[in-house]
């Protein structure tokens, strides 16, 4: 038997055993570990609780996603600084989550700039704070500051604008469901009456530049010879006539006429000054081109330019808040009334985009100098200087029927190369993206950022304090004395 008070001593063979159990209960727990970990890396759940769902995919999206086949490679080009930069992250986040076949790259320019330069070699990028979508060598480019609405009345009294919502998800599932489709969209450019020419590089003249942003767009872009062909072509997705200065001959309207009625998609670029013919055409679908020069000295640098600040409500133009765009020199291009008889389906509805303000007009007399408004000839301001046209859209059917759709613009120096700054870029592609029908390819809502205010009356504020001020740290003490007081006894 032990002694009283004798200290019992563990032998070599006993710790080695304790040490040896321990290695084991270590080692186990580690395998442990390692399996709760595979598992719920392979099989795991994700919630979303958080109040306002800004980065929760919609069902349009988780639908196109588990749909995807081909492998879809995101390259964010975008600072960690950057303003949107978390809100993306966190979005592409919930993509990789919802799809194997989406892999997302982030690069920061400022930092990586080895694998930037090889990634803008690859990308063909010339500009940064991009989101680049390839699928099978399809790209499509999303610019950061069309991920989101701002308010911009704050400029006027020197303040940033407000964020307002945030659309990264449309953005982003119109590029995946656009590369997903295979088949690039083709645009062709009508050419032999003078009109711009898309190889050509030279400055304000050429339409190289917007040429190289349609097909970053995932668009092909052919040049069409109205003269060679007795029909426009079935692939022809939209037909854009830039800048003619010859007339059309009548066989040539005819072309025209006909890929209209057969549900066609055409932009119209007339300078000022000039007589093509089309004007005829334009008015039987509703779009009245006069002989005219819109002036307003209120926007203008020279006198030759027009700048364009506010904007229609039209699906071309509801993005465009914030943007100034600059036509040169531009004619009026004014939407017709439709009759009021008959179905609104069987006739055009055209609206105006964009206007001078009421201190400009329409000039009739270009010739005197200086140029002042007659009130017995010129046309008052407001005056339109851009029309979209519509025909055939039902939207009181269930069935989707696809309308004819025209854009037509008083000006086309506006999209000539090295000028496409400021807004003109994003005036020309989206009237394009319209007419492919790019503007609601999902249709998901942009997600509205939610501003939580917690509003205390004096009461509850007072009370507020004495609660953290005082009754905490009183508690505390509290609690510090009583267990003081119970060690000494």
């Amino acid at each position: 038997m032990d002694q009283p008070g004798r200290i019992f001593r563990w032998g070599w063979p006993q710790r080695l055993a304790i040490s040896l159990n321990t290695v084991a209960a270590l080692a186990l727990a580690a395998v442990l570990l390692l399996m709760v970990n595979y598992l719920s890396a392979r099989h795991y759940r994700r919630w979303d609780w958080s109040r306002a769902p800004l980065y929760r995919l919609s069902d349009k999206t988780l639908a196109l996603l588990a749909a995807m086949t081909n492998q879809a490679d995101v390259v964010v080009f975008l600072p960690p600084g950057q303003a949107l930069y978390d809100d993306v992250d966190r979005l592409l986040r919930e993509y990789e989550a919802a799809s194997s076949k989406l892999r997302v790259e982030r690069v920061d320019p400022d930092r990586d700039l080895a694998r930037t330069e090889e990634l803008k070699r690859v990308y063909e990028m010339t500009e940064p704070n991009l989101v680049v979508f390839d699928v099978e060598g399809r790209r499509k480019y999303v610019r950061a500051e069309d991920l989101a609405d701002y308010d911009y009345d704050p400029l006027q009294y020197g303040e940033e604008p407000v964020r307002t919502s945030f659309k990264a998800e449309q953005m982003f599932s119109s590029a995946l469901h656009d590369l997903i489709q295979g088949r690039r969209p083709v645009v062709y450019f009508v050419a032999g009456h003078g009109e711009r020419d898309v190889t050509r590089t030279a400055r304000g003249i050429g339409y190289s530049e917007i040429a190289e942003s349609i097909r970053r767009d995932n668009a092909e872009v052919r040049a069409l010879t109205l003269g060679q062909v007795q029909h426009i072509p079935e692939e022809a997705d939209a037909l854009l006539i830039a800048g003619p200065d010859k007339r059309y001959s009548a066989g040539e309207l005819d072309v025209l006429r006909e890929y209209l009625e057969r549900k066609g998609r055409l932009m119209v670029l007339l300078d000022a000054l000039t007589q093509t013919g089309l004007e005829p055409l334009l008015a039987e679908w509703g779009v009245r081109v006069a002989d005219d020069v819109v002036l307003d000295p209120a926007r203008t640098l020279t006198g030759r330019e027009l700048f364009l600040t506010t904007y229609e409500d039209h699906p071309i133009s509801r993005r465009m808040a914030g943007l100034t765009s600059v036509l040169y020199f531009p004619r009026s291009v004014q939407p017709l009334a439709s009759p009021a008889a008959g179905d609104p389906a069987d006739r055009p509805q055209a609206v105006a985009l964009a206007r001078c303000s009421e201190g400009g007009w329409a000039e009739t007399d270009p010739d005197q100098s200086p140029m002042r408004f007659d009130p017995e000839r010129d046309q008052p301001g407001p005056v339109p200087v851009a029309v979209a046209v519509e025909k055939g859209a039902a939207p009181s059917l269930e069935m989707e029927i696809r309308p004819t759709r025209l854009v037509v613009f008083g000006d086309s120096d506006f999209a000539a190369n090295g000028i496409l700054s400021g807004g003109n870029a994003d005036l020309f592609l989206n009237s394009l993206n319209w007419l492919l029908d790019r503007d609601s390819l999902l249709a998901i809502s942009p997600k509205p950022l939610e501003e939580s205010r917690l509003i205390l009356a004096q009461p509850q504020l007072r009370a507020l304090f004495w609660i953290l001020v005082a009754g905490l740290p009183l508690l505390a003490a509290a609690a510090g004395l009583l267990v003081g007081l119970r060690r000494r006894n």
